[in-house]
C-alpha cells in the first residue's frame, strides 16, 4: 500500500478549492483533491444553462482572501464565477493537486490503521483525513413522471444542458419553476415557438437589483485601499439583516409579501395569469427568487403557464391530470437536486462498519454540520444545517475551513491519530437545531428542498452567519474522543 496522504478532499468546487488553499497556506503539503469531472468548478461548471447567474452579489460571493475588483456586474454570471474559481486554483497551486476523472465510489475507516481507505474509479488510495466537499446541489433530481422514457423528443435536466439542442421555433416544455427555471425561461422564451411552463408551486420572485459595474467604479475598487472591503461589508450587513425575517421575526416577511403582490400586479396585468402566480404558502418558506424578466416573460403571447399536475409523458406531449395534451419537441427538467442526500451515492463506512446512509436514515445530522459520530477524521463542507436563505454560502464555507484546520492543528499538537465527535455532542447540537428551526419561516407549511421526505428541515442554519462563525471559531476538545496509537 502506498504511503497514505495527509488529506484527501472530495470535490473541486468552492468548498474543495478553498479547503485546499487553506491547507496549503497552513503548511499541509500532501493534499489530494479528487474530482469526478474533467475540470474544476462544481455547480458553476455543471450549470451552464442560458441565463445562469448567482443571486448573491459578486463582492460577497467570493473568497475573503482573494478579492476581485473587476467583476462586470453586481450579480455575477456563471462564466465569470467559473473563471474566478479557475483563477484561484491556478494562483494557489490547487490544479497540481487535483486528480480529474476520479469519482469516489466509497470510503471506509480502517480503525486499526487509523486511515480512510477510499475507493475510486481510478483505484484505491488512503488518507489520514477525509474532507467531503460535495455540496448540497450536485445531484440532479429527475421527477418520477410516468412515461418519461417514452418521450421521443429532446429532453435534459437544467444542470446537464444540451447546448446542441436548437430551440428556435420549437415547442418547449419547462417542468419546474425554481431558481434555475426563473433564469432559463426568459432566455428561451425569446426563441422558442411555443413555451409551456409547468408549475407545481408558484415561487416568490422579487426584483433583482442588478446592473453592470461602471469603469470608474472598478478603477476605484482597484486603486483605493479599503473600498472593496467596505463594499463587501455593506453588502454583508444588508443581507445578514434579512435573517430577522427568516428566523427571529417571521411576521416581518408579511411586509415584503405585500410589496411582492404590488409588484406582481404591476408586472402581470392579466388577472387570470396573476392568480396562478400567487404562492399559496408564506413568503420565505421556500427559496425566494430574484429576477426582473421572469414575470414579463410569462406574459409573452408564446408562453403558457400550466398549473394542472402532470399525469404522464407521451411520445410527443406532456399530459396533465385534466387529460389535456401539451405538445412538445423539447422537455427541460428544471426540477432541482437531491439536496438532502448529501454524500449519496457514495457508501461511507465508519468505525465498526457503521454505514453513513443508515446513520442518516431519519435525516442527515452532523455536529456544526461538519463532523459525524462514528466517522473519525471525516469532515463535511456545506453539510447539514449550513445552507442559508439570506447570505453567502462562501462565508459559511470559510468558517468551516477554519474549523477543520483547527481540528487538524489540535491533532498535530497532541500527536493524535484520529478524533471523533462524541455522540452526546452531536445529539445536543441536533436538538438545538430542531428547537431553533421550530417557528422559523421554513416550517411554515410548505414542501421544499430544505426538508426530508418526512418533513424534517436538515439543510438550513437557523441563525445569523456571524453566530455560526463564532460557533466554529475553534473546536472544543470536550466535543471529541481522541485516539493515539500506543
Amino acid at each position: 500500500m502506498a504511503t497514505p496522504h495527509n488529506v484527501v478532499i472530495i470535490g473541486a468546487g468552492f468548498g474543495g478549492i478553498g479547503m485546499a488553499i487553506r491547507l496549503e497556506r497552513a503548511g499541509y503539503r500532501d493534499v489530494v483533491v479528487l474530482e469526478k469531472a474533467g475540470s474544476i468548478g462544481g455547480t458553476w461548471r455543471d450549470n451552464t444553462y442560458p441565463g445562469a447567474a448567482c443571486d448573491v452579489p459578486s463582492h460577497l460571493y467570493s473568497f475573503s482572501f482573494e478579492k476581485r475588483t473587476d467583476w462586470t456586474r453586481r450579480f455575477p454570471p456563471q462564466p465569470e464565477i467559473l473563471e474566478y474559481l479557475e483563477h484561484c486554483a491556478r494562483k494557489y497551486g490547487v490544479l497540481e493537486r487535483v486528480r480529474f476523472g476520479t469519482e469516489v465510489t466509497g470510503a471506509s475507516f480502517d480503525e486499526a490503521a487509523g486511515l480512510w481507505r477510499i475507493a475510486t474509479t481510478g483505484g484505491e488510495l488512503t488518507a489520514r483525513v477525509l474532507v467531503a466537499a460535495c455540496g448540497q446541489l450536485n445531484r440532479p433530481a429527475l421527477p418520477p413522471i410516468p412515461g418519461r422514457d417514452a418521450f421521443a423528443g429532446t429532453s435534459f435536466h437544467s444542470a446537464r444542458w444540451d447546448h446542441g439542442a436548437d430551440l428556435r421555433g420549437k415547442r418547449v416544455a419547462v417542468i419546474g419553476t425554481g431558481a434555475s427555471a426563473v433564469q432559463i425561461i426568459p432566455e428561451i422564451a425569446r426563441e422558442a415557438g411555443a413555451l409551456t411552463v409547468f408549475q407545481r408551486s408558484a415561487p416568490y420572485v422579487i426584483a433583482k437589483p442588478d446592473r453592470p459595474y461602471r469603469d470608474w467604479e472598478k478603477a476605484l475598487l482597484a486603486a483605493v485601499p479599503g473600498t472593496h472591503a467596505l463594499s463587501r461589508a455593506k453588502t454583508y450587513t444588508l443581507y445578514e439583516s434579512r435573517a430577522l425575517g427568516f428566523i427571529k421575526y417571521p411576521k416581518l416577511m408579511r411586509v415584503v409579501e405585500r410589496q411582492f403582490r404590488k409588484e406582481l400586479a404591476a408586472r402581470v396585468p392579466d388577472p387570470a395569469l396573476r392568480a396562478r402566480l400567487v404562492p399559496d404558502y408564506p413568503m420565505g418558506c421556500k427559496r425566494i427568487l430574484i429576477s426582473d424578466d421572469y414575470y414579463p416573460a410569462l406574459t409573452r403571447p408564446n408562453v403558457e403557464v400550466v398549473t394542472e399536475p402532470i399525469a404522464r409523458l407521451t411520445e410527443g406531449a406532456v399530459v396533465t391530470a385534466d387529460g389535456a395534451e401539451h405538445p412538445a419537441d423539447v422537455v427541460v427538467y428544471a426540477t432541482g437536486f437531491a439536496s438532502t442526500d448529501f454524500l449519496a451515492p457514495m457508501r461511507i463506512t465508519g468505525r465498526g462498519g457503521r454505514d453513513l446512509n443508515d446513520a442518516w436514515r431519519g435525516g442527515a445530522a452532523a455536529h456544526l454540520g461538519i463532523t459525524v459520530h462514528g466517522f473519525p477524521n471525516l469532515f463535511l463542507l456545506y453539510g447539514p444545517y449550513t445552507n442559508l436563505g439570506h447570505n453567502s454560502i462562501i462565508y459559511m464555507l470559510e468558517s468551516q475551513h477554519r474549523y477543520v484546520l483547527g481540528c487538524l492543528a489540535a491533532m498535530r499538537r497532541a500527536g493524535l491519530d484520529w478524533i471523533e465527535v462524541r455522540a452526546e455532542a452531536q445529539a445536543a447540537f441536533d436538538r438545538d437545531m430542531q428547537d431553533r428551526l421550530h417557528g422559523t419561516v421554513w416550517e411554515a407549511g410548505c414542501t421544499s428542498w430544505y426538508k426530508t421526505e418526512n418533513g424534517k428541515v436538515t439543510n438550513n442554519w437557523p441563525g445569523f452567519t456571524f453566530a455560526y462563525r463564532n460557533a466554529t471559531r475553534r473546536p472544543d476538545p470536550r466535543d471529541f474522543h481522541a485516539h493515539r496509537t500506543p
